[in-house]
């Protein structure tokens, strides 16, 4: 086939170059222009061939042996994702995916803490990406967000009591709930009870309260959160319980100054 045709074909459909045996460089050239994931078809590409290759597309580095650091980083900064197709790619290449998204932690094998941290700073969720996320990593994404619990197979302690100190609500993603546990968390955020009303004693609640509330650094919330709780009541049928008069019993100075405070309001 005559040139001028061939180098029709190719500018209609650079993907024509995978039936074209033995074609010139120029032909080449003009298909990676045109696509550059035709690269893949190439035998033995220049080094102008994969460049223009990555500048069409980023995804071509898939089909470069030997890629240089910034081909590395233009695959990068073209998309994220470019990421998987780098071998035992340096830190800092996988420092410049992840400050993407957290997402990218799905391509790096075997993260250190450094690249977890980074990785769930970024998104929270991209712990659903990291098999055994280190202590540091796990607490650090509960204090973005509760949620990051679901994402979390075994979770340690105080990941689980951060995301209950957050918000209540996290005691639904915890399987393994004892009442043990049931107990920690009530001492951290009283709003537990809403979930776990059936669960314990009022002999077993009054001890947490007690302990809880004696605290002189108890804090502001887990008061307010406490007198404001519609579960407890001393008119319930199940805890009765007079919050402020168990307040002026049992709690600190802080707790009883809160309560009045919280009084007031109601006025």
């Amino acid at each position: 086939m005559e040139k001028a045709k061939l180098i029709e074909m190719i500018k209609n459909n650079p993907n024509a170059i995978a039936y074209i045996i033995n074609p010139t460089d120029e032909i080449k050239l003009l298909a990676v222009q045109k696509n550059g994931l035709t690269l893949k078809y190439i035998d033995n590409p220049t080094r102008e061939m994969q460049e223009l290759a990555l500048d069409n597309n980023g995804r071509a580095i898939q089909f470069i042996d030997d890629p240089t650091e910034d081909m590395m980083i233009k695959a990068i900064n073209d998309g994220w994702v470019n990421l998987e197709y780098l071998k035992n790619p340096s830190d800092q290449l996988i420092k410049l995916a992840l400050n993407r998204t957290g997402w990218a932690i799905k391509y790096v094998k075997n993260p250190s803490e450094e690249l977890q941290l980074l990785a769930v700073e970024k998104n929270y969720d991209s712990l659903k990406f990291i098999k055994e996320p280190y202590a540091s990593v796990q607490e650090e994404a509960v204090n973005i967000s509760y949620d990051a619990l679901r994402y979390i197979n075994s979770p340690t302690p105080q990941a689980e009591l951060l995301a209950i100190k957050h918000n209540e609500s996290a005691i639904t993603f915890i399987n393994d709930l004892d009442k043990h546990k049931i107990l920690e968390f009530l001492k951290v955020n009283i709003l537990v009870i809403n979930y776990v009303m059936n669960e314990i004693s009022q002999d077993e609640l009054e001890h947490v309260l007690k302990e809880s509330l004696a605290n002189e650094d108890v804090e502001e919330k887990y008061v307010r959160d406490f007198l404001n709780c519609s579960y407890l009541n001393q008119n319930s049928d199940t805890m009765p319980i007079d919050k402020i008069m168990f307040i002026y019993k049992y709690g600190s100075k802080k707790a009883k100054k809160i309560a009045v405070d919280e009084k007031l309001k109601m006025l």
